[in-house]
């Protein structure tokens, strides 16, 4: 089990980004959240097996198709047992 905070920079608010992150999330059976920043970045929160998180690091740099994402930085956090993964506001 890791824990990954991770952000998004770029044009990725109002391209349904968060929605997107969400939907891979999911399928990759990872727990944690996502959340627009006020600065314009998408911010996530994301636990599960490495690989998967992984996966979902690759996916960031892609994101929606409307995204334009310039960089993504992430970085090892301390595990905090999410339920689930969700859209927080």
């Amino acid at each position: 089990m890791r824990h990954y905070n991770i952000f998004v920079k770029g044009n990725v608010q109002g391209v349904s980004y968060r929605f997107a992150a969400l939907a891979k999330a999911i399928q990759l059976s990872l727990t944690g959240y996502v959340k627009n920043l006020p600065n314009g970045d998408v911010y996530i929160e994301a636990e599960g097996n490495e690989e998967k998180i992984n996966k979902l690091i690759e996916w960031c740099y892609i994101g929606p198709p409307r995204a334009e994402v310039k960089e993504v930085f992430a970085e090892e956090g301390e595990i905090k047992e999410y339920r689930n993964f969700e859209i927080k506001k």
